[in-house]
């Protein structure tokens, strides 16, 4: 094997971790931060496998981030509107509650039964 630039090492050492679905072991290796050789001595196979490698992290990381700020935005929305909701309701009842019937008024069914009971005695 010729002698080669220790870029196109770290090349063939991130190609192999990859082929390897070693991911986490080619990121801490530099993965996202390497760059094609400039003299071009990489193996187009190499550099291909890494740039689509990069590019598939790059694309993951950032659907991640747009699902934590869209997290953020929703708990955020649903605090806004719970404050609403807390804040439009009167602390107790607005009116005080009464009876379907007033006093008077309920007696009246009961009177009427006791009547039709006497008449209906023998």
């Amino acid at each position: 094997m010729p002698a080669s630039c220790p870029g196109c090492e770290q090349a063939h050492a991130l190609a192999r971790l990859l082929a390897d679905d070693e991911v986490d072991a080619a990121l801490q290796a530099g993965l996202m931060a390497w760059a094609p050789c400039a003299s071009g001595c990489n193996a187009p196979a190499d550099a291909d496998a890494i740039t689509r490698a990069q590019g598939r992290l790059r694309t993951a990381w950032a659907a991640r981030e747009r699902y934590r700020q869209r997290a953020t935005r929703l708990e955020r929305r649903a605090a806004e509107r719970e404050a609403r909701r807390v804040t439009l309701q009167p602390a107790g009842p607005a009116t005080p509650v009464r009876p379907a019937l007033p006093a008077a008024g309920a007696a009246i069914p009961v009177r009427a039964r006791a009547k039709a009971a006497e008449r209906s005695k023998p």
